[in-house]
């Protein structure tokens, strides 16, 4: 599916077939079941938001290159077409909706304005959209899905659940023959002055797991600032505390289809010998 392709000309959509969607399921309902275990509760998030929901996050001013906006279509001629690939701005009206680059912005929508236990634990899954400069097939695509395990509550329960999940992603890529780096690596969910931006300069928030040169998995502290942005406290009234583990699956799909030589069948294989090696 090549209609729509980044600067160096690689596609940046991708339609699955049956044996990669299926092989995608399975990686997923390995995550999914993770979360399960540690008593997650599922929840369903939109895959678009008004955008002053993500402007709380401040999305557009710490990931604008990455944005993507959503209107409808502007019918006061009542006829509209797209020229040349796509509409015009006269034909669009405003755009009131975002696409999120992440998948966690669901659990703290949720969650606003609630007070919550000390170790609340949801998991969700979306479609994500990035703006990116170059895309590079399954390894990194316009829209694509990502699994997330997300802690509220203290500080302590998010550190926990990082620790127990970076566990549990490493015993299961080495099962997988998958030789993964952990990473620190930046993510500006804060605005490059104060205090946060100090503290995550001091101690990093962001660790990835890389094959490669690719990031398949992250494990992420954010302190209190969703529980400030939404406004969900503890029962003493603190805001609450947020850290998320994330999965990429088309990721993690790119990854063991190099792994086997394209051979989706062994993929499969070799991601259930795993799971049943690792307890997963």
């Amino acid at each position: 599916m090549n209609r729509l392709t980044g600067s160096d000309g690689a596609p940046a959509l991708a339609i699955l077939g049956p044996d990669a969607t299926r092989l995608l399921r399975e990686l997923d309902q390995v995550f999914t079941g993770w979360g399960r275990e540690a008593g997650a509760e599922e929840i369903m998030p939109p895959p678009l938001y008004p955008v002053t929901d993500l402007e709380k996050f401040d999305v557009y001013v710490n990931f604008p290159q990455l944005a993507w906006v959503a209107g409808s279509l502007d019918l006061t001629n009542n006829q509209v077409k797209p020229e040349d690939g796509g509409f015009a701005p006269k034909d669009v009206k405003e755009a009131r909706y975002g696409l999120p680059h992440a998948t966690c912005y669901g659990a703290y929508l949720f969650h606003e304005g609630d007070r919550i236990a000390d170790d609340a634990l949801v998991t969700l899954v979306n479609r994500c959209f990035r703006n990116e400069d170059h895309y590079g097939g399954l390894r990194r695509l316009a829209s694509f899905q990502m699994r997330e395990i997300v802690a509220l509550g203290t500080y302590e329960h998010t550190q926990r659940v990082l620790a127990r999940f970076t566990e549990r992603i490493l015993a299961f890529s080495q099962a997988l023959g998958l030789d993964l780096a952990k990473t620190p690596a930046a993510d500006p969910f804060f605005r490059n002055d104060g205090a946060r931006a100090l503290m995550q300069k001091l101690s990093p928030v962001k660790y990835e797991f890389q094959y490669g040169d690719l990031a398949i998995a992250s494990v992420n502290t954010h302190r209190n600032f969703f529980g400030e942005r939404c406004d969900i406290r503890l029962a003493t009234g603190e805001f609450a505390s947020t850290s998320c583990v994330a999965f990429g699956l088309e990721r993690w799909l790119a990854v063991l289809t190099e792994r086997h030589g394209g051979n989706l069948a062994a993929a499969l294989t070799a991601v259930r010998a795993a799971t049943a090696a690792t307890g997963a």
